[in-house]
């Protein structure tokens, strides 16, 4: 029978970030990833000669699909307000589509970055437009005065931080009540939008 490549490619995928975020890049088996998806060993190589080239795989795939998207928003015409409001909802968005990235990403920062900085120079991540562009915003006197990257990492931060904590917030706060938590994740993005405006934009 013929393999399908893509149904295959995308099993393959699947396995290892659920492999990847439970025993870390450094932990990881290949076999463990084949077993995961449900394929021998030797079917994996054939598609993913190395660990290495499925993690850069995954994270390429998921930031080629966010970048363009963020960057879009980043770069329109729009506001600065707008432009909030739209990089708030898209992220948010991208979280709950693959909440794995932030805990897999804190987990390999912490063992050895130099895998994800060197997939962040390969795909020309550069948030200095961003810095300059708040910068000139409130030149203009449309938000507070304020470093501009304690702006943009504030509101990265807080889309970040609940699906990276997303164990504790799990247990702690939600007692294991799985449809509390999808809801809370489901009204994050408003909560934050209107906490930064309030927050940054001057009155008259």
């Amino acid at each position: 029978m013929e393999i399908k490549k893509d149904s295959t490619e995308d099993k393959i995928l699947e396995a290892a970030k659920i492999v990847f975020v439970t025993k870390g890049m450094e932990g990881a088996r290949m076999q463990e990833i084949a077993d995961e998806a449900g394929i021998n060993k030797a079917l994996l190589h054939y598609y993913f000669r190395t660990k290495e080239r499925l993690f850069e795989a995954i994270f390429s795939e998921i930031f080629k699909f966010a970048f363009p998207k963020l960057s879009r928003i980043i770069l329109s015409d729009a506001g600065i307000v707008t432009k909030i409001e739209h990089f708030v909802d898209a992220y948010i968005d991208i979280l709950i589509q693959h909440p794995f990235i932030p805990g897999f990403v804190l987990k390999e920062l912490n063992r050895d970055p130099s895998g994800l900085f060197k997939l962040v120079v390969k795909l020309g991540l550069d948030p200095q437009p961003v810095f300059t562009y708040i910068q000139e915003a409130m030149d203009r006197g449309e938000i507070i005065q304020m470093n501009p990257k304690h702006l943009a990492l504030n509101v990265v931060s807080m889309c970040i931080f609940p699906f990276a904590a997303r164990p504790i917030l799990s247990f702690l706060v939600f007692k294991d009540d799985k449809d509390a938590l999808e809801a809370f994740y489901a009204e994050r993005a408003e909560v934050i939008k209107k906490f930064v405006i309030n927050a940054i934009v001057i009155k008259n």
